[in-house]
C-alpha cells in the first residue's frame, strides 16, 4: 500500500503498487476487453451474487478502470472510488442510488451551469426536487432540508464565482439532520482540498479537467469517505441501508464503509452503462501522475494573472480565491492548500502543492459585448468549454455555460453578464500575460 507515501509519490504509485503480474509491465496495461472467462459455474454464480469480486463485465468492472480508482481513492483519502464516464455520470451514478420519487436535493447556488441544470431538469424528471440556497450561508441549507432530503450538495471552488464554501459548518447541518454531504471537488482537486478530511461523506470530479490535464479524454469519479451510517437510515436509503432491491441483500452489512461505492458500481454504472472506458482510465492514469507538479504551475500562473489584472485600467473587477479581496479568502486559506491549514490526516512526509486553484474570473469595463469579445480576440488562449487543459482557456458563460439558466438564475449562481472564465495553463507567465493584454486592448 503507498498511503503513507506523500501526495506526490502517490500521484505516481498509487494503485498499482506491483508491476503487471502477467507480464511484468511497470506502466498499467490496458485491458481492452468486454468481458471475462469464468472458472466454472460456481464462480459465475458467486460473481453474479457479489460473493466473488472478480471481474465480470467492462461496464463496470476493468482491471484498468481498478487501478485508476485505487489511484484516486487514495488522493482524495477515500475507502475506495467508482469511475464514471464524465463528470455528470458520476452526478447520475450518485442521484440514482441516494434519491427517488419524493426526495428533494439541497445544493449551493453557485454552482455548474450543467450542474444545476441535471437537478433542476433532469433529476426533476424522476421526480427530484431541487433546492438551490445561498451557497456561504449554512443556516439557508438548515432551513433548506426536510425529512425528504437526499443529500446536500456543493462545490469546494464554485464554477466560476469562485467562492468557497464553509464545508464543515455544511457538513455539520447535513449531519444534524442525517443526510450526507456530497461535494464537487473539480475545481480543488485532491491536490489543493481532501473535502472528505472536512466533513464531506462523498466527493465527486471531473477528471477530464486537471486531474488528466490535457483535454484529451473525458472521465469522472466518485469518492466514498465511508463515513455515512447508511444503515441508521434503511428506509431513506435503501439501496445501502437495507434489502437492496436488486440484489436482496443489504448492502451496509456485507460492505461496510464501502456501501456507497458497491451501490454506485452495481445500482448505478452497471444499469445507466455510466462507468468509464479502459483507454480513457489507461489516459487519466498518465495525467494523474503529474497531478502535483502541474497544480503547482497552475496556481502560480492563476495568482500572476489575477494580480496583474487588479491593475489593469480596462478591468472592471478580478475574483480569485488567492487575493486577499476575495470575499471568501480566509475560508479559502482554511480548505486549500494555498492556506497556512495543516490536514492532520496527511503524511508528515506530504507536501503542500500551494494555490488557490487555477481559475480566474473578470469582467472588463465594456461589459457583457466587451467581455464576450474579449474572448474572440486572445490568440494564445483558447475559446472552449473546458478547464484544466494545461493550455490557459477562456469563455464567457452568460452567452455558454449557463445560457439555458435566466438573468436572475445566472447572478444567483455567480455569473454576471460581464463574467469571463479564464482557465490559466501551465504556459510561461509572460506570455499568459501578452495574450490578455493584446486581447483586452481589441476588444475594448
Amino acid at each position: 500500500m503507498t498511503d503513507h507515501y506523500g501526495f506526490g509519490t502517490r500521484c505516481v504509485h498509487a494503485g498499482q503498487e506491483e508491476p503487471d503480474p502477467a507480464t511484468g509491465a511497470r506502466a498499467p496495461p490496458i485491458y481492452q476487453t468486454s468481458s471475462y472467462v469464468f472458472e466454472d459455474a460456481e464462480t459465475a454464480a458467486d460473481r453474479y451474487a457479489l460473493e466473488d469480486d472478480g471481474n465480470v463485465y467492462s461496464r463496470f468492472d476493468n482491471p484498468t478502470v481498478r487501478t485508476l480508482e485505487k489511484r484516486l481513492a487514495s488522493l482524495e483519502n477515500a475507502v475506495d472510488a467508482v469511475a464514471t464516464g464524465s463528470g455528470m455520470a458520476a452526478l447520475d451514478a450518485a442521484t440514482t442510488v441516494l434519491a427517488q420519487a419524493g426526495d428533494n436535493v439541497i445544493s449551493a447556488s453557485s454552482i455548474y451551469g450543467g450542474t444545476h441544470s441535471y437537478l433542476a431538469n433532469t433529476a426533476s424528471r424522476r421526480g427530484i426536487e431541487s433546492r438551490f440556497v445561498d451557497t456561504l450561508d449554512p443556516d439557508a441549507y438548515a432551513e433548506a432540508i426536510d425529512d425528504d432530503t437526499a443529500y446536500v450538495h456543493c462545490e469546494t471552488i464554485g464554477n466560476p464565482s469562485l467562492v468557497v464554501p464553509p464545508l464543515e459548518e455544511i457538513a455539520a447541518v447535513a449531519h444534524d439532520h442525517g443526510v450526507p454531504l456530497f461535494v464537487d471537488n473539480t475545481f480543488g482537486t485532491p491536490a489543493l482540498c481532501r473535502p472528505l478530511d472536512h466533513g464531506a461523506d462523498l466527493v465527486w470530479e471531473s477528471t477530464t479537467k486537471w486531474i488528466h490535464g490535457s483535454g484529451t479524454t473525458i472521465g469522472g469519479v466518485l469518492a466514498d469517505g465511508g463515513s455515512f451510517p447508511w444503515a441508521d437510515y434503511p428506509e431513506k436509503y435503501p439501496e445501502m441501508g437495507a434489502e437492496n432491491p436488486a440484489f436482496g441483500t443489504n448492502f451496509a452489512e456485507r460492505f461496510g464503509d464501502r456501501a456507497f461505492t458497491m451501490a454506485a458500481r452495481q445500482r448505478g454504472l452497471r444499469a445507466l452503462g455510466d462507468g468509464q472506458k479502459p483507454f480513457d482510465a489507461w489516459a487519466t492514469l498518465q495525467g494523474s501522475e503529474t497531478l502535483s507538479l502541474r497544480m503547482e504551475r497552475h496556481c502560480s500562473n492563476a495568482l500572476t494573472v489575477a494580480e496583474h489584472l487588479q491593475d489593469h485600467d480596462d478591468v472592471a473587477w478580478v475574483t480569485y480565491p488567492g487575493l486577499e479581496s476575495h470575499e471568501t479568502h480566509d475560508l479559502a486559506k482554511r480548505y486549500l492548500d494555498g492556506g497556512e491549514s495543516s490536514d492532520a490526516s496527511r503524511s508528515a512526509t506530504d507536501s503542500s502543492v500551494g494555490g488557490f486553484g487555477g481559475v480566474v474570473t473578470f469582467g472588463l469595463e465594456g461589459g457583457y459585448d466587451a467581455s464576450r469579445q474579449f474572448c474572440e480576440e486572445t490568440d494564445l488562449a483558447q475559446f472552449l468549454a473546458n478547464i484544466g487543459d494545461a493550455k490557459t482557456l477562456v469563455i464567457h458563460p452568460a452567452s455558454t455555460t449557463h445560457a439555458q439558466l435566466s438573468e436572475e438564475e445566472q447572478r444567483a449562481s455567480g455569473v454576471s453578464p460581464d463574467l469571463i472564465r479564464m482557465s490559466v495553463g501551465i504556459e510561461d507567465p509572460a506570455d499568459v500575460l501578452a495574450d490578455i493584454d493584446e486581447a483586452i486592448e481589441r476588444a475594448t
